[in-house]
């Protein structure tokens, strides 16, 4: 499985999201620390989830970071998140 599809299927089963985008943008940081050839090396997502209610900024970006997982996230070396509720 591809990590895009990986991080799509952990974020889907953690967040029960409303709305849900997984950008592979690894091609964008061509020639610049991190990039790997063949992409999935810098990410972006997109989450609308009621699960992010009553949650700062920062205990959202961690509950991502749980959701996908020490494994997974080791192997990325960028990730933006725009995370709300809807």
């Amino acid at each position: 499985m591809s990590r895009t599809s990986e991080i799509e299927t952990r974020l889907r089963e953690a967040f029960s999201p409303d709305h849900l985008e997984v950008h592979d943008d690894s091609e964008s940081h061509r020639g610049h620390a991190g990039f790997q050839e063949g992409g999935e090396s810098h990410f972006h997502v997109v989450i609308r989830s009621s699960r992010f209610e009553g949650l700062s900024r920062i205990a959202r970006h961690r509950a991502v970071h749980k959701a996908l997982g020490e494994d997974l996230v080791g192997q990325i070396h960028a990730l933006s998140m725009d995370l709300a509720t809807p």
